[in-house]
């Protein structure tokens, strides 16, 4: 039996409708989990055929689980993952199967933002920044720290804006610097520059070293403790000149990379006419992206980025042009969630295409301290961008969290 094999999944969004792409398809889809809670609600998956609970930081136990997958008589045509940190050891784990797989070693470097910076190292796609050692004193790096403003504060390995701090004075830098350190003492710590300007997010494929741009979004980003994303805006018609510019820092940066074949997108900030690079990551963004894409191109692009992982050609012909703004919706307290309302009457606002609320009764919900702690979301289409962004606004003004 032709078989996917899925290293982790969220409970929703571009990973977990990878799973249903899959079996749309027509495959057996199997999912690696090192989340009980999933196990626990195996009824909520009815997408995925087999679920394995295991440790995902196991390499050789996955092995071992394969193996027993492909003696039982599974035909193992992809391995995939669509989540961090398990991309890289889902492409590892397929070019040592033999079967169709991306640019593994590429792969690895992005996952390493210290890594990704040192390939743009000297370039001007990156960001002034400096490494703080395990073993090295702040101190150390103040001559070179003096001659620019206080920097943002990164774990390498950081995703969706997690671990990732924008002190306001050299306290809350020592400060911030510690905690990264009590959480992995034997981690270098990532030190760059603050940019301003806008920030893009450019979904892209890359075919035999051939980029193909899918989509561009502009952000909105809120500053609550970290750096949160609430707002997406589909781009269409961009300026010529400036599409051009952007293409071009796009495939210089992923050649830079050594990346040959797979999904990425970038996060860019266009500061004083240069495009510098936040971070790149070898995978379609979480959340609403596949929607938003699809809802404003017509293109299901989580499903032909999975033919691609499998060597299928895959088709990525614009249906359509809509204008799409996506509202994310969190919490400006810690309490447990009692109820949520307003849906109903979100879904019927003008141009709402999905509304999506995360967390159930019970469930602790916070602050923004990561991506993580977005609860709810609108994607609505209009006539215009603008008016796509009133209609999201509006809908998603209607949901309430109740708490206590």
């Amino acid at each position: 039996m032709d078989t996917v094999i899925f290293l982790e999944t969220q409970k929703a969004g571009s990973s977990r409708e990878a799973i249903k792409a899959a079996e749309r398809m027509g495959y057996y889809t199997v999912l690696f989990t090192n989340r009980a809670s999933f196990k626990e609600k195996r009824g909520d998956f009815s997408d995925v055929h087999l679920l394995r609970y295991l440790d995902l930081s196991d390499v050789e136990l996955i092995r071992d689980e394969i193996n027993r997958l492909i003696l039982n008589g599974l035909t193992v045509k992809g391995i995939v993952s669509f989540v961090d940190p398990y991309v890289y050891t889902s492409c590892l784990l397929a070019e040592e199967l033999g079967i169709n797989h991306f640019t593994t070693e590429s792969i690895k470097h992005m996952q390493s933002k210290i890594t990704s910076r040192g390939t743009l190292a000297g370039t001007a796609y990156s960001p002034t920044y400096s490494i703080l050692e395990p073993d090295m004193d702040l101190n150390s790096l103040k001559e070179e720290l003096d001659t620019w403003p206080l920097p943002i504060v990164k774990s390498p390995y950081s995703t969706g804006s997690k671990d990732v701090f924008c002190p306001t004075n050299m306290d809350e830098l020592r400060l911030f610097i510690k905690k990264l350190r009590k959480r992995n003492p034997s981690s270098s710590i990532l030190l760059e520059e603050y940019l301003n300007g806008p920030q893009y997010l450019v979904e892209a494929v890359v075919q035999n070293g051939q980029l193909k741009i899918i989509a561009v979004f502009e952000q909105e980003i809120n500053f609550k403790e970290r750096f949160i994303i609430t707002g997406y805006s589909l781009k269409h018609n961009l300026n010529k000149g400036f599409f051009h510019h952007m293409e071009q820092a796009v495939d210089e940066i992923i050649k830079l990379h050594r990346f040959k074949d797979g999904a990425c997108h970038l996060e860019l900030r266009y500061c004083n006419k240069q495009w510098k690079l936040i971070e790149i990551n070898p995978r379609i963004s979480g959340g609403a992206m596949n929607r938003m894409i699809e809802i404003g191109l017509g293109i299901n692009l989580i499903e032909e980025e999975l033919k691609m992982a499998m060597g299928i050609t895959p088709d990525f012909t614009l249906k359509h042009e809509k204008p799409v703004f996506t509202q994310y919706v969190t919490v400006d307290s810690i309490g447990t969630l009692l109820k949520v309302t307003g849906k109903n009457k979100a879904l019927a606002s003008q141009g709402v295409e999905e509304v999506y609320v995360k967390p159930k009764k019970g469930a602790l919900l916070q602050p923004p301290r990561s991506m993580g702690h977005r609860y709810a979301y609108v994607i609505a289409t209009g006539e215009t961008e603008k008016e796509a962004k009133q209609n999201a606004k509006a809908a998603a003004s209607h949901l309430r969290f109740y708490m206590e």
